[in-house]
Parts: C-alpha cells; structure tokens; sequence
C-alpha cells in the first residue's frame, strides 16, 4: 500500500470525549485494527455546529423523512443549525477525498439506520436517519458509508472494507490521465472481484467498457464508477465465491496434476459445506498463480483485496 485510505468517522468512536455525557463511545477495531491503514478525518456534528459538552440529550421528532433535531427535555429546535452546519461541512469533507464514512449508531445527527423518531403522536419509530448522515450521503452517493455497530457482522465488515479500498485503487487510477486503455485495465483487474458480488454487475460493466468508444470519456468513467460502487455494496455469498473459484480454477486445467487437482476439489467442497473459511482454497490459488506463473491471475484483485492481517475471509 501507497498513502493511506482516508476515511470520515463520528469523533466519538476515535476515543474522543465529544458525547453529550463528556464520555466517548471509542472502537478499538477501528482504532486499533482498521486503524493501521486508513487516515481518519474525525467529525462531531454537534459539538461543531456549536453545542456544548456535556450537554442535553437530543433526540428526532416529527415526519421521519425530514424530522425536527431538539433537545429531549427544553424542547429547543436545532434542525436549522444543523443543516446548514451540515452543508458546510460536506463541502469542506470534498477537500479530504474521503473513501468512506463510519457513522456513530442511534445518533440523532449522525446514525445511518433505524434512528428513532418519536412521531406526532409520542410514539419512537425507528425509521429515521441522523441529519448529518442524511446531508452527507445525499451528497456523496458513491461513498462507502457504515454505522460502527454493523461493522461487528463479518460479512458487513468485509462488504464496507472491499468497498473502501477498491475506491482507493479507482481514485487512484482517475487521478492519473484518463483513457480507455486504463480503463480497460482496472476493469480485467478487479472483474473477478466485482463478480463475486455481483455476477450481473460484472456483466454489465463488462458490456459497457466493450461498448466505451461509442461514448464520451467522462460518461464512460462516471456510468462504470455508479456501476462498481452499485456492486461492491452487495455482500458475497459462499455460492459466488464458488462460481469465482471455479472460474479462477478452469485456467489451471492442463496444469495441475491429478493430486493436486483433487486436493482443490475437496478444499472447494469442505469451503462449500462451511467446514473452512474462504481464505483455505484462495490460499492454495494463490499458491498455484505463483507456482504455474498465470500473469491474468496473478493481477486479480480478487486474490489479494486487503491486507490479509484484517482476517476479512477468516470466518467459515
């Protein structure tokens, strides 16, 4: 790895002692583990749109689409403040060419999912979302977002983890000159790695990237980034993984030996019976990509998509 991701967090889970209680709510798989390779950019919508610390509880009520932000007790509005801090920040957050955001849960202003609101009546739905999340998700569409909690599922943390860094090798490329010959690299790269998200994804940024010369290269590049953020966001499953292994495993056909073509034949069943984690049969691919010298393989992003210290394919 070059420079490091950057990444947007809520203040709080990076231990610092923002909370309306004075207390932190820190996260030590993201401090401490993800922590190694992203630069986080912490942010504290309250404490930057002006309220203090401690500070009363607040909380979202009214119409869960466009909820009023007040305080739990005096009943003090905020929304305002809110949102215009809110748009202002997101505007100075583009400087930073975020990869990704990792949001606090539950928060009024900043959790992504299932926030509560308390409707007209009294009654807390949890159907809303925080007004800083909503502001920076509505302008940055195609950046990664996640909420601490979720992060603990395995399979939500690699889904949000592929997603930051197969952003960083796209920003990467487009920062250099654009055309279609690197275009058409970063998609043989990464097209294993895309379809084992999606199959139907990979399909259609296969079918667009053949078709590019037709279009201008601004489009081209914009259509195929809303396409791979569109399928990296989908989780794999064992049945993808599956179609990609035997995928990856047709190019060894007049390579491996019958022992060693058994030998992957019964890692891909134990795999499919979720008696190993993904990372045994990627593990003897990669073994085979070096020992038979395949240079299409050997590129795959889908072999090697993060360091593997993050022990994303350990669980079975």
């Amino acid at each position: 790895m070059g420079e490091k991701i950057k990444l947007g967090i809520s203040a709080c889970l990076m231990g610092e002692q923002v909370r309306w209680n004075g207390g932190h709510a820190r996260d030590r798989y993201l401090t401490d583990v993800l922590g190694q390779y992203v630069e986080y950019v912490p942010v504290c919508p309250e404490v930057e749109c002006g309220m203090g610390v401690p500070r009363e509880t607040l909380r979202l009520v009214g119409d869960p689409d466009n909820p009023n932000l007040v305080t739990s007790k005096t009943n003090i509005d905020h929304t305002q403040t809110m949102n215009e801090w809110a748009r202002k920040r997101v505007e100075e957050l583009e400087k930073e060419n975020l990869c990704g955001f990792v949001f606090k849960k539950n928060s009024p202003s900043s959790g992504l999912f299932r926030v509560p609101v308390k409707n007209f009546k009294g009654m807390p739905q949890k159907t809303g979302q925080g007004i800083f999340a909503r502001v920076f998700t509505e302008h940055f569409p195609l950046v990664p977002v996640e909420e601490e909690g979720r992060l603990n599922d395995s399979k939500l943390r690699e889904t949000f983890i592929e997603q930051i860094f197969t952003l960083m090798r796209w920003r990467e490329m487009v920062s250099g000159k654009k055309s279609m010959g690197r275009l058409v690299d970063f998609h043989s790269r990464h097209k294993l790695l895309v379809m084992s998200h999606s199959p139907n994804h990979s399909e259609m940024m296969g079918k667009l990237v053949a078709q590019g010369k037709s279009l201008p290269l601004e489009d081209l590049y914009s259509q195929y980034e809303t396409l791979l953020m569109a399928a990296l966001g989908l989780k794999t499953t064992l049945k993808k993984n599956i179609n990609v292994i035997q995928h990856i495993m047709g190019y060894f056909k007049k390579q491996l030996s019958p022992d060693e073509k058994q030998e992957l034949l019964e890692i891909i069943e134990q795999y499919r019976q979720e008696h190993v984690p993904l990372i045994v049969p990627v593990t003897l691919l990669n073994h085979y990509v070096r020992k038979y010298k395949q240079p299409y393989l050997a590129q795959q992003v889908y072999l090697n998509p993060h360091p593997i210290a993050l022990k994303l394919r350990n669980h079975a």
